[in-house]
């Protein structure tokens, strides 16, 4: 335990020569005065995709319909309380939109850190999304992108909170609260079959977080085009980190949903071949979020 503390003490001083004083305001906050836990967190993450995929290799995929159905309205209730609590902390703040520094607001500072570290700990519970993906052996989701987005979320905001807690950092999470209550709510509707002819709009999900990305850019560089005391830094590195996800999240839509031209002999099914409601008899399906082959 020496040895751990040390290694803790260590870590949480590269950490504060790094980025400087951490805000005094959130000190004490679970899970933000050491970075290891975050960091451990994180690793158990990762391993356990690596561990769960060996361990499902050889074992039926399961259903979990009814702990998905839970997941996902817990999840799209987590972020409907976030985007109400965070629209109405900034109001009462009198946020400015192009930038908001991370002091003059008072008590309204302090209220949108606590809805923000709620933004952090979602990200862990996230984790469960990869999870999940493991046991229902639905593996061709459990993509670079995936990953990259749910490991790094945590992390970053373990940062953004001990260093950035308010002000500026408020938009990106009031936008991506919206965007998780259709998510979520897509994915919780996508577990039940009879709901899948409903589910028309998945495409549309994407192109809302692209421009979730591209808004969030937008309105972190109008702060370094305007400055208000927001660390500069913060400013060009979340901008960076975004422009990353733009980047993943483009190239997936593109994979995903580029039309194909379709050729005149192709029209009519080859003879023999099964078709029913418009689809062939092997056809792609969307459940929480998963692209998988259903045999109809």
């Amino acid at each position: 335990m020496e040895h751990l503390k040390a290694f803790d003490d260590e870590i949480n001083a590269f950490l504060d020569n790094m980025f400087g004083p951490r805000d005094s305001r959130v000190r004490g906050w679970f899970m933000l005065d050491s970075y290891l836990p975050t960091f451990f967190l994180t690793v158990i993450y990762l391993l356990s995709i690596w561990l769960g995929n060996k361990y499902m290799k050889n074992r039926p995929a399961l259903s979990l319909r009814g702990i998905l159905t839970s997941y996902n309205l817990g999840i799209t209730l987590l972020s409907l309380y976030m985007l109400v609590e965070l629209v109405l902390s900034s109001w009462e703040g009198g946020y400015n939109l192009q930038c908001q520094d991370l002091a003059s607001a008072g008590e309204a500072d302090i209220r949108v850190a606590k809805v923000l570290w709620w933004y952090y700990f979602s990200k862990l519970i996230e984790f469960l999304d990869t999870i999940f993906f493991v046991l229902r052996k639905k593996t061709s989701q459990i993509t670079f992108l995936h990953v990259y987005h749910h490991a790094s979320m945590f992390n970053i905001w373990w940062c953004v909170l001990n260093w950035i807690p308010c002000g500026q950092s408020f938009f990106g999470p009031t936008l991506n609260s919206f965007i998780h209550i259709l998510m979520y709510s897509y994915y919780g509707l996508s577990v039940f079959p009879s709901m899948h002819k409903y589910l028309w709009w998945k495409k549309y999900l994407t192109q809302a977080q692209l421009v979730q990305f591209v808004l969030t850019i937008t309105h972190t560089m109008s702060a370094v085009v305007k400055p208000c005391g927001f660390p500069f830094g913060c400013l060009i590195f979340q901008s960076s980190y975004m422009l990353t996800l733009v980047i993943l999240f483009l190239n997936f839509y593109v994979q995903t949903y580029r039309k194909k031209p379709v050729k005149k002999d192709m029209e009519d099914p080859p003879a023999g071949k099964e078709v029913k409601n418009g689809f062939s008899k092997a056809y792609l399906t969307a459940a929480n979020g998963v692209i998988g082959k259903k045999a109809q």
